[in-house]
């Protein structure tokens, strides 16, 4: 299998992209590390791999802890021997214009979205860099490559992970690291829960997918952990620094 004998650490994997992305990297092989804010999320995921016939563990989380977050990489590379792969997804979404979001919401944008990102990134590449092996996945969104309307804090900090993943890729590639962006456009979990008040409620944002995106329907969480399984395998041995966007066609 493409991950046999690897490594991944999850964040925020307890449910929707993290989760099928966390399964996908198991059935592939890896022993898979899922974390979660919510430790029995994590625990359940991991027990699900576990009953499929794969290697996991579910632990408790909160990357906007730096210290914890840091920790928690440094210490499953050392129970298992070695790290791999990182899936740094945990984010949030504050919807909002300008005269809308407060200084704490886009500092707890800027956090999650972008710091958390920096310092689990920083952590596993103190891993990856000595043996010369390593993917490195930060989950953006669509919303890093165009522009939403009234989501100032989701959007500029999307764009900035983005840039950051661009620099890591850059500085890496000679070191054999890769380091890809993440960049899912709808996809049916409770984290559209800003897009959906914003749109005045479920109805307006079913109505939205249907009318505006080309496809005219939502990704579902399978379909984008496949994506995380090509980032994270060497089927994409080639690609590093690449915002791979997966959104039916919504921002073009």
């Amino acid at each position: 299998m493409d991950l046999k004998d690897r490594t991944a650490f999850v964040t925020a994997g307890g449910a929707g992209i993290g989760r099928a992305g966390a399964l996908a990297m198991a059935r592939a092989g890896a022993t898979v590390v899922v974390t979660d804010l919510d430790a029995s999320r994590a625990e359940a995921v991991a027990a699900e791999i576990a009953a499929a016939g794969g290697r996991a563990e579910g632990l408790g989380l909160d990357v906007g802890d730096d210290a914890a977050l840091e920790a928690a990489i440094l210490s499953a590379a050392a129970r298992h021997g070695r790290l791999d792969v990182l899936h740094s997804h945990a984010g949030a979404q504050v919807p909002g214009r300008l005269d809308q979001v407060s200084v704490a919401d886009m500092d707890l944008s800027w956090r999650l979205n972008v710091r958390a990102h920096f310092v689990a990134a920083k952590a596993a590449m103190s891993i990856m860099a000595p043996r010369r092996q390593g993917s490195i996945i930060v989950t953006s969104s669509n919303s890093g490559v165009q522009y939403d309307r009234e989501m100032i804090a989701y959007c500029t900090t999307k764009h900035a992970v983005i840039a950051m993943v661009r620099q890591i890729a850059v500085d890496y590639a000679r070191h054999n690291i890769r380091c890809n962006a993440l960049c899912p456009g709808f996809v049916d979990t409770v984290f559209n829960a800003g897009f959906e008040a914003q749109m005045g409620g479920r109805a307006a944002l079913e109505s939205y997918v249907a009318e505006t995106i080309p496809m005219g329907r939502f990704g579902t969480p399978e379909e984008i952990g496949e994506a995380v399984l090509y980032l994270a395998s060497d089927r994409s041995a080639f690609m590093t620094g690449h915002a791979l966007v997966i959104d039916g066609a919504e921002s073009l």
